[in-house]
């Protein structure tokens, strides 16, 4: 337990730097954007393709991204039922809230925890695979046949490739389980500079989420949606680690420190990039902005208490 608390306590303590260098703006008013598209596109990959490529195949593509696609789902349907049924939103907003509720922040801050807290990068790539190869494709694509938009006129299957295909950290992944697959490895002069790369992927990471929590007051009386931001935020941070406990534990028989890593992966915060999204398509900003701040305040704790309750 004094373990995983220390790497909480490692997590947060970069975090607050961030927050204070955003708060200073010591580094430019852009610098938490770049910091951020700097981890995703260059260091993430290049940490998850080393990582990856030494896994064995049995444990990324393993009961983990069965726990990953359980919960996401099961969360996401949902809240999809109350918010179209209950609140009477329409399809759009209530896709964003689903989102919202069951899209876990991966990469930021999955990564990071997987780290510091369970010990290895490669507990969180099954949620990475899951969310980025299916999850927010679908989800992109109901937004768009549900909006209106003109890209809902494209093939339907090259949309969904097309999405995967520009994603880096997806593909990174991919070459890495490829690698492990057939036992390949990269000579060590190539392999060194991907190692020092992905060395800056963590720390840009929580610094860039740090930055991000500046500024940032949820639950505005004028929005109408503050039940609709109680609801996604108890869904990501109550019922989806519950079902991830359940599914890990009950249906799959994982017991623990993998009974540990597959709940904490379903209380991560929700993703920065269901507010991109919400941006996007104009629909559920507010729900995704708030949802967003809330849980990952809120979320460390909830971590903490699942690493009390599971040791």
């Amino acid at each position: 337990m004094i373990d995983v608390l220390s790497g909480f306590f490692v997590v947060w303590a970069i975090i607050g730097v961030g927050w204070f260098v955003g708060k200073r703006g010591i580094l430019g008013p852009n610098a938490g954007h770049t910091l951020s598209r700097l981890a995703f596109f260059v260091a993430s990959p290049a940490l998850l393709f080393e990582t990856l490529s030494k896994a064995r195949l049995e444990d990324v593509l393993g009961p983990q991204l069965a726990v990953a696609a359980i919960g996401g789902t099961t969360v996401g349907i949902s809240y999809v039922l109350l918010s179209k049924f209950v609140l009477k939103r329409k399809m759009p907003e209530a896709i964003i809230g689903a989102m919202s509720a069951s899209q876990a922040n991966s990469a930021n801050l999955g990564i990071p925890i997987a780290v510091y807290v369970l010990g290895d990068a490669s507990y969180v790539a099954p949620l990475l695979i899951f969310q980025l190869a299916f999850y927010n494709p679908v989800n992109l694509m109901i937004l768009d046949a549900t909006h209106g938009s003109r890209s809902a006129k494209q093939n339907p299957l090259l949309k969904f490739l097309l999405i995967i295909l520009k994603n880096p950290v997806i593909v990174a992944s991919g070459l890495a389980l490829l690698f492990s697959a057939l036992h390949l490895q990269l000579p060590d002069p190539v392999l060194q500079p991907i190692h020092f790369i992905g060395g800056a992927a963590v720390p840009a990471m929580l610094m860039s989420f740090g930055m991000s929590l500046n500024g940032n007051r949820p639950f505005s009386a004028a929005s109408g949606r503050r039940t609709d931001i109680v609801l996604a935020s108890s869904f990501k941070l109550v019922l989806h680690p519950v079902l991830a406990f359940l599914a890990a534990h009950f249906i799959l028989g994982l017991s623990g420190h993998a009974l540990f890593a597959a709940t904490i992966a379903g209380a991560l915060p929700t993703a920065q990039n269901v507010f991109v999204a919400a941006n996007r398509y104009q629909r559920g900003i507010t729900i995704a902005k708030d949802t967003v701040l809330i849980t990952t305040i809120v979320a460390m704790p909830a971590m903490i208490g699942i690493a009390a309750f599971l040791h």
